[in-house]
């Protein structure tokens, strides 16, 4: 390529920064010497011509050294070039993109000429050198220019390609997270679907054992049809008797709390006779426990020490339905474990009788007042 003769790309880079560089570092003061030389030296004037093509500046027409003739002579120009207020400027400022390439032709035969090296100016003039540099600069950029053209119209081919490219990439782009975003819909939906179908199984699973559970309940039930219709038919009999057993059980309550158990047997049997009479129902034989007791209640009793006979529980019972309280003649020590509610125990003598009774007010206790007597039996 023609930048062989440099080496590489960068060393022709190079050259060309230090040649418009060479231009920068012209001054007036430079200019000035430059056109104020009566008989320049060739190389000055070679340099001067170049630049003037390069700005398209037309030669005046001189005699030649033989009179025969005319030839072109650029010297005067280039003086009035120079004069310019601007003209370093110019050159900065030069539109290389757009050289006639009637000019470059014409430049180029000053390149190839030995006299127009920077180096064999430069001992001429160091404002010609810096000329010299910008003219064989604007030279080379505009072959590389050409050279870069073709380049640059495939690049920008490239870019458009490219750019039409990318749109349709975009586009399916586009249409494929469209399509991402269906599927993510669908799969949502169908994770909904599954996770309902699981809830609807768990309910299957959870009826099955239910109905299971009330299958064995209704076939265990069935079993107990028979103690059911003989509890309704107790219940009943209990129902038919209710009015005659209540009003017994009051008149025990009421009457026979302080007797023995023979007499109020005696009692409760003439009591019933009566009732019978009077054209009541009752139940024959009548029992306080099994009308007024609580079988789990009296169960407690035992355990906190009630003796478990017939007369201990009736007496109970009557002491859990009075309504005053009882006077207990209870030579076994068994008021103090008597059913009911909590008590406070002391002497009718005792010193603590009164904060007893205090207690037991504000507490809503019971109050039991122990007294002995001791009588005299012949």
């Amino acid at each position: 390529m023609f930048y062989g003769a440099f080496g590489s790309r960068r060393k022709l880079r190079d050259w060309l920064l230090s040649c418009l560089q060479a231009l920068r570092t012209l001054k007036k003061e430079h200019i000035t010497e430059v056109k104020s030389m009566k008989s320049p030296p060739a190389a000055v004037k070679l340099t001067m011509e170049a630049v003037c093509i390069m700005k398209q500046i037309p030669p005046l027409k001189v005699p030649s050294a033989d009179r025969r003739s005319k030839v072109d002579d650029y010297w005067e120009p280039a003086k009035k070039m120079m004069n310019e207020p601007k003209f370093l400027q110019s050159l900065v400022d030069y539109d290389k993109d757009n050289v006639p390439p009637a000019v470059i032709e014409r430049i180029r035969s000053y390149v190839a000429n030995p006299d127009f090296e920077p180096e064999v100016v430069k001992k001429s003039s160091t404002a010609a050198f810096g000329l010299c540099c910008w003219v064989r600069a604007m030279e080379i950029y505009d072959r590389v220019a050409k050279l870069v053209a073709p380049k640059k119209v495939a690049l920008k081919q490239a870019e458009d390609e490219f750019g039409r490219v990318n749109e349709l990439l975009q586009q399916k782009k586009a249409a494929l997270d469209e399509v991402e975003s269906r599927i993510q819909s669908l799969q949502n939906q169908f994770q909904a679907t599954n996770d309902r179908k699981e809830d609807l199984q768990r309910q299957v699973d959870e009826c099955t054992k239910k109905l299971d559970r009330a299958r064995r309940l209704i076939g265990g039930l069935g079993g107990e049809q028979q103690r059911w219709s003989t509890m309704s038919a107790d219940l009943a009999g209990v129902l038919t008797n209710l009015t005659g057993d209540v009003l017994i059980s009051a008149a025990v309550i009421s009457y026979l709390g302080p007797f023995t158990a023979t007499y109020r047997e005696r009692a409760v049997s003439s009591w019933v006779q009566a009732v019978a009479e009077a054209g009541l129902v009752c139940s024959s034989p009548f029992s306080l426990r099994t009308t007024l007791g609580d079988e789990v209640a009296i169960r407690q009793w035992n355990i906190q020490g009630l003796p478990n006979d017939a007369f201990s529980i009736e007496s109970a019972v009557v002491i859990q339905h009075s309504r005053r309280w009882p006077l207990l003649i209870d030579p076994q020590m068994q008021a103090r474990n008597a059913p009911g509610q909590r008590r406070c125990v002391a002497e009718h003598t005792d010193f603590s009788l009164p904060r007893c009774l205090s207690l037991g007010r504000g507490q809503g206790w019971g109050h039991l007042r122990r007294r002995e007597e001791r009588l005299n039996v012949r």
